[in-house]
């Protein structure tokens, strides 16, 4: 199989003046813009991008510095009228946005490729189904902010964008040819229009932190992470490299009573452990002291686990059930992946509270208002609808036969 190469040498643009330049050949280009951004996740705290690539045709690549170049209005007016080509765009919009690019419309190729029914839905893999070459991705979890940047993987930063013209055109014809295009255009505007979420109590996604016991813990758990999310964003490294969340975690459990214990906790380890031991006793002993508890679960409007449905509220759970298995065979006769055709917690907000009277423009309503799109409500709304009676109607059976 052959293996992707660049179709020409690419350079990083870090001043005003190749800026400038550059954004001139943008402008003369022709077709859709294809764009990445490359940030330094598992290094820094921040998710600012530290390189930007642009390929247009008849233009050419271009990889740019964004802390270099800081501002880029003369880009944005240039490019964002036009189509712009991104894999997972998700990940990508909220540092682009941040810099000020921000487009109008999108076609995302690894959401394409969900709807395509694609195996596998990376970049690499898309690739290599649809143009039959190799693309390397060994430097996709590298540290973008290092400066300056290795050839190599300004070499990777580039073919990440110089194919998504190619893979583009070939997933709007399959799209178009199995009646899929609709239902991508309304994908594409839904994710240009999601917002990103933020969590009530960030602290409780700590990994292990289910394992804390009792409120006492879970405060000194906060605590920790409270102090090492400061600690982060002041230094711009990621918290998890100061001191891992498995750390945070056991001190929470053990509950140590001086800063000596804390010390001799071996499993209290990371490159900060020690050098800000102070900070670290300083957070555990507003935990142990605080009035402010937290809950022993989260404050947000989060849902039971559906393992528990089934005594808490046993409608609920043969409505989910029920619809689950109809939604399942609607996606298998789409060829879509089921929490494509609609997300498992929007059926799950359904079906343990649903509209009265049920049936099927009360649940559209209700789809509708948990945010899925119009082409997901048409094809399952009736459906959902006739499971969620027929759940009723059969746990309704016993009273009546008894009657």
């Amino acid at each position: 199989m052959p293996n992707a190469e660049l179709l020409a040498p690419v350079a990083v643009t870090e001043n005003r003046a190749d800026y400038l330049r550059a954004v001139s050949l943008i402008s003369h280009g022709t077709g859709p813009i294809a764009v990445d951004a490359e940030r330094a996740s598992g290094f820094r705290y921040s998710q600012r991008a530290y390189l930007i690539q642009v390929h247009r045709r008849g233009a050419g690549t271009f990889l740019f510095d964004p802390p270099a170049i800081g501002d880029f209005s003369e880009l944005a007016a240039v490019i964002r009228g036009e189509e712009w080509i991104l894999h997972a765009a998700s990940q990508d919009l909220a540092c682009l946005r941040e810099v000020g690019l921000d487009p109008e419309r999108i076609f995302d190729t690894e959401l394409a490729a969900r709807l395509l029914g694609f195996p596998r839905v990376g970049l690499a893999s898309v690739v290599e189904e649809l143009l039959g070459l190799h693309l390397a991705k060994e430097h996709s979890a590298a540290d973008w902010s290092t400066r300056p940047l290795p050839a190599s993987w300004l070499k990777y930063a580039a073919l990440d964008v110089e194919l998504l013209a190619d893979i583009r055109e070939r997933m709007a014809d399959l799209l178009e040819d199995r009646g899929k295009a609709e239902i991508a255009r309304q994908e594409f505007r839904a994710v240009l229009g999601r917002e990103t979420a933020v969590r009530a109590e960030p602290w409780r996604r700590l990994s292990g932190v289910h394992t804390v016991k009792g409120l006492r813990g879970l405060a000194v758990a906060r605590e920790l992470w409270r102090e090492r999310d400061e600690l982060a964003r002041t230094l711009d490294v990621s918290p998890g490299r100061l001191v891992p969340d498995a750390s945070l975690v056991a001190a929470a459990r053990a509950l140590p009573r001086t800063k000596r214990d804390l010390a001799a906790m071996r499993d209290f380890s990371g490159r900060a452990s020690r050098s800000e031991l102070d900070r670290w006793w300083a957070a555990i002993e507003r935990g142990l002291t605080t009035e402010d508890l937290p809950q022993l679960r989260g404050t947000g409007e989060s849902l039971p686990p559906p393992r528990a449905w089934a005594e808490r509220n046993p409608e609920a759970d043969r409505r989910l059930k029920s619809a689950r298995l109809e939604v399942g065979r609607i996606a298998e006769e789409l060829d879509l992946p089921v929490e494509n055709l609609i997300t498992p917690d929007v059926l799950r907000r359904v079906a343990w509270a649903p509209p009265e009277p049920v049936d099927d423009e009360s649940v559209a309503a209700a789809l509708t208002a948990l945010g899925a799109r119009q082409w997901q409500v048409d094809a399952i709304a009736g459906a959902v609808a006739a499971r969620f009676v027929a759940a009723r109607q059969s746990a309704d059976a016993p009273e009546s036969a008894a009657s």
